[in-house]
């Protein structure tokens, strides 16, 4: 059953990557790159800081952080442990996968970290920013930076299905922690001004 399973995800792989042109190969080489989506982590940041002046902001990047780092190193472990190979290193099919510019990726690739990243961003901002057309937005740049690790060759479906699970789930939980602290920290604050308050009170 599970070789059946296995063999399903190669042949919807091989269907996918097989879609391809010139011009979207470099298209989508862009898309994969880190880099290329500087411009929108600016963006981002710039609504965070506007939406939650004076201070708040501050807990909201500190913990997009740390979930990001979370979803890449835990993705990272999760590869080293299953050591599935990537289809750019399959010897029953690595010479047809299609790549752009000699792009082969590391030896292994279960889970996607690009999906797990994507995906961890993707849903923490979806609950920060609490907009129906965030939400959509954030979901398709999740799913087209996903989708290009199977247009470049290196990743199988599954491969980008469970690291956006696994993305999903630790934005999720990342950003519920991140809630509580926030209020625990503000009630915290709080108390102490109540009692400093208090305290002027008495002494006048």
């Amino acid at each position: 059953m599970f070789s059946w399973f296995i063999e399903l995800d190669h042949k919807v792989f091989l269907y996918l990557n097989r879609i391809h042109s010139p011009v979207c190969d470099q298209i989508m080489f862009w898309i994969s790159s880190d880099t290329f989506w500087i411009p929108l982590y600016i963006v981002f940041l710039i609504i965070i800081i506007y939406r939650e002046r004076p201070f708040n902001f501050i807990y909201t990047i500190l913990f997009i952080v740390i979930a990001v780092t979370l979803s890449d190193q835990i993705s990272v472990l999760i590869k080293n442990l299953v050591e599935r190979p990537r289809p750019t290193y399959n010897f029953k099919f690595a010479d047809i996968v299609h790549t752009v510019n000699n792009y082969r990726g590391g030896p292994f690739g279960f889970v996607s970290s690009h999906a797990a990243n994507v995906f961890c961003v993707a849903t923490f901002l979806a609950y920060q920013f609490k907009t129906y057309k965030w939400s959509l937005f954030l979901l398709f740049w999740a799913t087209l930076v996903s989708y290009s690790r199977i247009y470049l060759g290196v990743h199988y479906p599954l491969d980008i299905i469970c690291g956006a699970v696994l993305g999903a789930l630790l934005g999720t939980q990342i950003f519920v922690f991140k809630v509580r602290t926030q209020v625990a920290i503000n009630r915290r604050i709080q108390i102490r001004i109540e009692k400093k308050e208090e305290e002027l009170k008495k002494k006048g």
